[in-house]
């Protein structure tokens, strides 16, 4: 769990997948470059014996070359063969010598080991590009035209080297070169099977760090197994229980252990789910809330209309129809405000956010209601920290936040009481309070104040005259602009409510 800590999926897969891929990819390189070297080395081989042994015939007599040549194949595990100059063959030491110094393996009889050895042999070649190597042929007539080395040899004067395939797949080093003074030539065959042993020894070397390259790999898969899949069969799980709703309370992993992409995913969906819980609850409440406001002025317009039927009072009709146009006007406001509510949120998540100047708002709002005297003898002020206090957001939507707090503050204030509106800035925050002199806001109900249709109005105000929805539309407005909207008590001590709206400053 360390490493899942402390690297990304991303630098854990790569290195997972890139492991075993390196390995196979350097193994096959090295083998190739480790054979041709080897070859090379053993063409020198062959180049230094063949001009040794063409030095060592010149200066023999030529009645003892055959007993020189017998020896030294037997000695060397090499073929010799002499041609003159018309390409006859003059000697050759497997004839001379008791015993060949070599002899070819016959693959047919073979064990399976050695056949398998041979078919990876094949399939390396063909991995690598390998040039196709000629089978190395006896002719039939034991002449020089039979080996195109030799005529090289001849014609350069130099030693010429030739690579064959015996058939076994070994590796058959051939070398020309002309010696004496008569045009002769000698030809040097060594059946380097050792360059074939020590090709799949490594290979064998190579396949056991492989195998092992293989296992770590396993158990590598298997902790992204436990990393990976797991936690995300468990989130699938919790994701379908979600879909379904046949759970109340489904609890999503959170995977608080895990820094990884992981665990921000898991987080993500149980932050998701919690919200999309909380929303869904939000809407049966507010469905319900509906049914229940609009329930009770619906039933008040009912009975007033089936009563006004029966009634020939006047004045007792015209109570009745007060009645019933206070409801309807009731029944109207809920409306309005309901739909407002409902749409709010997606509106804001479309709106483009402006500079808006808290201090050019609120006295233009204090102007015109002073304009239209709506707010009686209560007294507004302003108190105004700086000249300017600026926010991202939208102007009509925070002029309602402050329309409302301020129709609140005026229907709690005495006949002439003082309202202080005041503005502020600090740390990166912009501040506007809405101070009253009314009975304030008990500290119980300081929250449920915010709640939709929660309505806490003063005895005088006629019932219905507000739906219940002023504040909670406000503190929407207001979170939705990344800010929060409280309830605190007045700094001075006295009675009174004091609403505060925070926002983050405009840079």
């Amino acid at each position: 769990m360390f490493w899942t800590r402390r690297f990304s999926l991303t630098a854990r897969i790569l290195a997972v997948n890139l492991i075993v891929l390196g390995l196979m990819g350097a193994s096959v390189i090295y083998l190739d470059s480790y054979r041709k070297q080897l070859i090379a080395e053993r063409f020198k081989l062959a180049r230094s014996e063949a001009l040794i042994i063409a030095d060592a015939l010149a200066e023999t007599p030529r009645s003892e070359r055959k007993p020189l040549l017998a020896r030294i194949g037997s000695e060397q595990m090499l073929r010799l063969r002499l041609y003159d100059a018309k390409g006859r063959q003059l000697a050759d030491s497997f004839l001379i010598a008791d015993e060949p110094g070599f002899t070819f393996v016959d693959p047919a009889g073979e064990p399976w080991p050695m056949k398998a050895a041979q078919v990876i042999d094949d399939a390396m070649d063909r991995v690598v590009g390998a040039p196709p190597i000629p089978d190395y042929v006896e002719a039939a007539i034991a002449t020089a035209d039979a080996w195109p080395e030799i005529r090289e040899a001849r014609e350069s004067g130099e030693v010429a080297v030739r690579l064959r395939r015996a058939p076994d797949r070994t590796p058959v080093i051939t070398a020309a070169v002309p010696y004496g003074e008569r045009d002769e030539i000698l030809l040097t065959t060594r059946n380097a099977r050792d360059i074939v042993e020590k090709v799949r020894y490594a290979r064998q070397t190579l396949a056991i760090v492989i195998g092992i390259a293989l296992v770590i790999s396993i158990q590598l898969s298997l902790f992204l197994a436990r990393t990976i899949v797991q936690p995300l069969q468990l989130l699938v799980r919790a994701a379908v229980r979600v879909r379904l709703g046949r759970e109340r309370e489904v609890v999503v992993p959170r995977l608080p252990e895990r820094g990884d992409e992981i665990g921000l995913l898991a987080r993500a969906i149980s932050d998701m789910t919690a919200a999309l819980r909380q929303r869904i609850d939000a809407v049966e409440s507010f469905a319900a809330d509906v049914a229940h406001e609009i329930k009770n002025p619906l039933a008040s317009l009912r009975s007033a209309i089936e009563t006004l039927g029966k009634v020939d009072d006047p004045e007792l009709r015209r109570e009745l129809t007060r009645i019933a146009a206070h409801d309807v006007r009731r029944i109207d406001r809920l409306v309005t405000e309901i739909a407002d509510a409902s749409r709010i949120d997606a509106e804001l998540t479309r709106t483009a956010f402006e500079r808006v100047d808290l201090v050019a708002l609120t006295t233009a709002i204090v102007r015109s209601r002073a304009e239209r005297g709506i707010d009686g003898a209560v007294r507004i002020e302003l108190v105004h920290a700086r000249p300017q206090c600026r926010v991202l957001g939208d102007p009509a939507r925070l002029e309602r936040v402050l329309l409302n707090l301020i129709d609140n503050a005026v229907s709690f204030s005495p006949p002439d009481g003082r309202i202080e509106i005041a503005t502020a800035t600090g740390g990166g925050r912009a501040q506007v309070s809405v101070t009253d002199d009314g009975p304030g806001i008990p500290a119980e109900a300081r929250d449920k104040v915010f709640e939709r249709f929660h309505s806490l109005r003063p005895e005088s105000e006629d019932f219905g005259s507000h739906s219940g929805l002023g504040l909670a539309i406000a503190r929407t407005i207001v979170t939705a602009h990344d800010g929060t909207l409280t309830v605190a008590d007045r700094p001075d001590g006295r009675p009174g409510a004091r609403l505060v709206i925070d926002l983050p400053e405009a840079g």
